[in-house]
């Protein structure tokens, strides 16, 4: 049996360009004689639709569409299985499927709803859908009983398994499946994909049928999808393995050869995703050009390297924003990044304009000096020309904090907070770092100078950032252990890490959730972001009652 995976780059709504690019994968198809075409999961209204699927005439506008589409397919295409939205024809339940839908001489023959809803960090299917609650979903194709399932359906062996008491794939073999497929839109996080392949390969070996894995690519606002499909022989070794972070067309005969896998690169996936993510953005929601703070930072160098390669040097501008406390070497280091890069680059000093800021505000503040206030001032000023130029340009402006910082509250709202997306608000400040050595692997983009240099916001004189933070190296040792593997204090005190400390950091993460409320679009590249997959109360006192006791007043 052949069967052909069409790893696709949809745009969720753009019901005619991703029916478009599935037209390109069954013309692959038809050349390579394929049996069967598979696409990833929701592929004709992209994923993740979230509440378009609100809107009453989604639904039905999206079958409509996909069923002229299957009217113009070339007489003897082979099978189709898509992923779309359907009505559910029940009275009862949520009025929506996540549905495989298997197609056959330009029609839609059947509708297989997806059965496990996930409904943890940035899933949310419960809220939309009604899970397959009927027979498995079995079809036939080229002789052979094609079982069909829809991403989480893969997932009900995996460490998560306690979540659901039933295995979609198992009925399906149970039922008599000699051949599974499993169409998905799983996002990218670091190592994900290993946690994918083991899975595909442990349910085929298991169950002892070969196994199809299509998977989505690209980005789509925060989440960005990696692709790397995959298939399975019977005997869980992989025979056929989409690219990364592109587009791919796979035909593979399930008779085929084993290849061997991949191996991992941590550094060179967040750089990857992040690229695809900007690319991605900027191309779906229609802008060509972005603008960045320089500030000879090594945030804001990541930042920019990843713009460049993902929109082209010429359409990215940075620009250096000194003040009195600005040095020497950052305004050159910030130019020499831009040279290395080839990006627009322009010096807008703030020293004129804080001046003037300063002495409007001293009726109101007092005479200096003031503190924080006075370093916000600053960042909120270069915030402003960010903004001014995007206004003036038409750029989207980049936002160049790392997770790190924003998890503590080390960031500046409405100052370096500002702009449309924030590209490595995922990305901790030690793997910054990991990240910009690897980029220089081979030749100097960032300047060696801004690696080596303790970083600094210079707000103030001879500042630098170790001086309200632990190590960088410990913080985020902490910060993962609490946000993204939601360890309690006495746990995290348990791996070696100091009782107040550890309770010092937990407590500005938890009382930075207002401002982390109020930040751009974040890039997706860890098991747990900030953003919709991590909701908590602004207005809460558990931080208080744990550092406390009592009612925390």
């Amino acid at each position: 049996m052949r069967v052909t995976l069409g790893q696709i780059n949809t745009t969720v709504g753009d019901l005619a360009g991703n029916l478009a690019r599935m037209s390109a994968v069954v013309s692959a198809a038809m050349d390579g004689s394929a049996d069967l075409v598979v696409f990833p999961e929701l592929c004709v209204t992209g994923y993740p639709p979230l509440d378009l699927l609100e809107k009453r005439d989604f639904a039905v506008e999206a079958r409509r569409a996909l069923d002229r589409w299957l009217m113009t397919l070339p007489q003897g295409a082979p099978p189709l299985i898509v992923g779309s939205v359907e009505l559910n024809p029940s009275p009862t339940g949520r009025r929506l499927l996540n549905a495989a839908l298997f197609c056959e001489h330009g029609r839609v023959v059947s509708v297989h709803p997806k059965t496990l809803l996930p409904t943890y960090d940035v899933f949310d299917e419960d809220r939309w859908f009604e899970p397959l609650s009927g027979a498995p979903a079995l079809v036939q194709v080229a002789g052979r009983r094609v079982g069909l399932t829809v991403c989480e359906d893969l997932w009900a062996e995996s460490g998560a398994a306690a979540r659901y008491d039933v295995d979609p794939i198992a009925r399906c073999v149970e039922a008599g499946a000699d051949v599974m497929v499993n169409i998905s839109a799983s996002p990218f996080s670091m190592g994900k994909e290993q946690v994918r392949w083991d899975l595909v390969r442990g349910a085929a070996e298991r169950h002892d049928v070969p196994v199809v894995y299509v998977n989505s690519v690209g980005g789509n606002d925060s989440l960005i999808f990696d692709g790397r499909s995959l298939v399975s022989d019977a005997a869980g070794r992989a025979i056929a393995i989409g690219a990364a972070f592109t587009q791919d067309t796979l035909t593979v005969n399930l008779d085929g050869a084993p290849v061997a896998l991949p191996a991992r690169d941590i550094e060179q996936d967040i750089v990857d995703a992040l690229v695809l993510g900007v690319r991605d953005y900027f191309r779906k929601i229609g802008v060509k050009t972005a603008v960045l703070g320089l500030s000879g930072g090594i945030d804001s160098a990541l930042t920019a390297v990843i713009a460049a390669d993902a929109l082209g040097p010429e359409n990215v501008v940075g620009i250096a924003m000194p003040s009195e406390f600005s040095s020497d070497h950052s305004l050159a280091d910030a130019k020499a990044l831009a040279a290395n890069l080839g990006i627009e680059y322009h010096v807008a000093p703030i020293q004129e304009g804080l001046g003037t800021m300063r002495a409007s505000l001293e009726p109101l503040l007092g005479p200096k000096p003031w503190g924080v206030a006075d370093e916000n001032l600053q960042a909120r000023l270069r915030g402003m020309i960010l903004m001014a130029f995007s206004n003036r340009r038409g750029h989207l402006v980049l936002s160049t904090g790392n997770k790190s910082e924003l998890a503590v509250g080390y960031c500046t709202l409405y100052g370096d907070m500002c702009g449309g997306l924030a590209v490595i608000s995922d990305v901790p400040k030690t793997t910054v770092y990991d990240v910009a050595r690897h980029i220089n692997r081979d030749v100097e983009r960032i300047p060696s100078n801004t690696i080596d240099k303790p970083p600094s916001a210079e707000l103030r004189p001879d500042q630098r950032d170790d001086q309200s933070l632990p190590p960088y190296d410990v913080l985020d040792a902490v910060l993962a252990a609490y946000v993204e593997e939601r360890l309690e204090v006495a746990a995290i005190v348990e791996r070696g890490y100091e009782a107040a400390m550890v309770q010092r950091i937990v407590t500005m993460v938890d009382r930075a959730e207002y401002k982390r409320r109020q930040m751009p679009v974040g890039l997706r590249v860890t098991g747990k972001a900030f953003g919709t997959g991590r909701r908590l109360p602004i207005a809460q006192r558990w931080t208080c009652q744990r550092k406390r006791g009592g009612d925390g007043a």
